[in-house]
């Protein structure tokens, strides 16, 4: 009885656990080998034989006969008389096959051999499920809230398994409660304490480019090919995408017929504003796409300093930079290039006077702030408010007011 229970807890640990019935078997026996050792000396004269869905287990011990006087091992030799207490055909040199049973090994080992039964299962289900997700990573998973914390949310997948999803891989307007259906890319896959820690991100461009792959055929069977992602999430990203088929166009097959294709992963990004990109080896036309939706009147770049200046109407700049300096921060990511952005100013404008000029009056690092939102001369300066570039730089009101008197000046004398 005591071997049909031990047995049986065990196969009800595997079906809940999924583990399989072959590894299974192989941690059960290594286990009551190591039992065996210790109380014998020795497992290899010993047969192990487990039957996991009757639940049966048996242990029989193999020993050669020896005459009564000649008796050195008893865990490997067994004398006549006892041999012939068996059988009474038995003789010496040959090999007697006896059970052994759970009672000879006492309560204290038999509690023992459960808790390093328990130990051993525990770490091979946290093995497998490590293993299973190293598989995983850069794979969309889904799972169900299971508790929100401040500084990360607890995820449940199908079988159970805890992932992780911190609050800095999470969108600015995620919010979860429990029960909520939760689509993520694994990033993260390792042990800590002795425990697999499996983490989840929502702002990886990695999601996004599984996104598409999920949602456009064409990039799934290979047809069109994702060639970087860049974004600010939950605000705006970029996706250069080409095609190998002359006949598909790879921006109109990603957006989708009225945007149905794009539009499931707008919702599930938060409404992040995408913008999907064909690329091309013609630098300057990449450069000309990227800051879209601005109109480029002239580029120069600078390859071995990876630097572009894109000339437009003053009107565009505002375009170019974007919201927040947004456009043309992700336009630099995905051409590789820093982009600097400078109005072409036509013979009326021309009077008009470059910052530098006035650097023994304004800080450099002040001048450098101007020209990272457009404004490279002092009418560019002169004609946003006060309002408009405290909006769009990092500086201080106070600093504002002082540059706009001093360019103001210049062109009061």
């Amino acid at each position: 009885m005591e071997n049909i229970n031990l047995i049986d807890s065990f196969a009800e640990f595997k079906e809940f656990k999924n583990i399989d019935r072959a590894t299974l078997m192989r941690v059960l026996e290594d286990v009551f080998r190591n039992m065996l050792t210790k109380k014998y000396g020795t497992d290899e004269n010993f047969d192990i034989i487990i039957n996991i869905d009757k639940g049966d287990l048996e242990i029989w011990r193999n020993r050669t006969i020896v005459e009564d006087d000649k008796l050195t091992n008893p865990n490997r030799e067994i004398t006549l008389s006892e041999a012939r207490a068996i059988d009474a055909d038995y003789e010496v040199g040959e090999e007697v096959t006896d059970e052994v049973r759970f009672q000879d090994f006492g309560r204290r080992s038999v509690l023992a051999l459960r808790q390093n039964l328990s130990a051993r299962i525990l770490e091979l289900e946290k093995d497998n499920i490590y293993n299973k997700y190293k598989d995983k990573v850069g794979q969309i998973v889904v799972g169900e809230v299971y508790q929100v914390w401040k500084r990360e949310v607890l995820i449940l997948d199908e079988e159970g398994n805890e992932l992780i999803l911190p609050k800095t891989e999470q969108i600015p307007a995620d919010f979860f409660k429990k029960g909520d259906s939760v689509k993520a890319v694994v990033t993260l896959v390792e042990m800590r304490n002795a425990s697999p820690y499996i983490m989840l991100s929502r702002t990886s461009p990695i999601f996004l480019e599984r996104l598409f792959e999920n949602e456009v055929p064409e990039i799934f069977d290979g047809l069109i090919t994702i060639k970087k992602v860049v974004r600010v999430p939950g605000e705006r990203a970029k996706v250069a995408v080409e095609s190998y088929d002359d006949r598909i166009d790879p921006v109109g097959a990603c957006v989708g017929m009225k945007g149905s294709r794009i539009h499931g992963i707008v919702r599930e990004l938060r409404n992040e504003n995408i913008d999907v990109i064909n690329y091309t080896n013609n630098l300057q036309l990449y450069i000309t796409r990227a800051l879209n939706p601005a109109k480029i009147k002239n580029i120069e770049i600078d390859e071995e300093q990876k630097k572009a200046n894109v000339y437009l109407d003053p009107e565009e700049v505002s375009l170019a930079i974007g919201k927040g300096g947004l456009n043309i921060k992700l336009a630099s990511q995905l051409t590789g290039y820093d982009i600097d952005v400078y109005r072409e100013l036509d013979q009326a404008q021309e009077e008009d006077v470059k910052l530098e000029e006035f650097s023994d009056e304004i800080d450099d690092w002040v001048i450098d702030e101007l020209k990272r939102v457009g404004c490279d001369t002092a009418k560019s300066v002169l004609e946003l408010s006060e309002e408009e570039l405290e909006n769009r730089t990092d500086l201080e009101i106070e600093t504002i007011r002082e540059v706009m008197k001093i360019l103001k000046a210049e062109f009061e004398e």
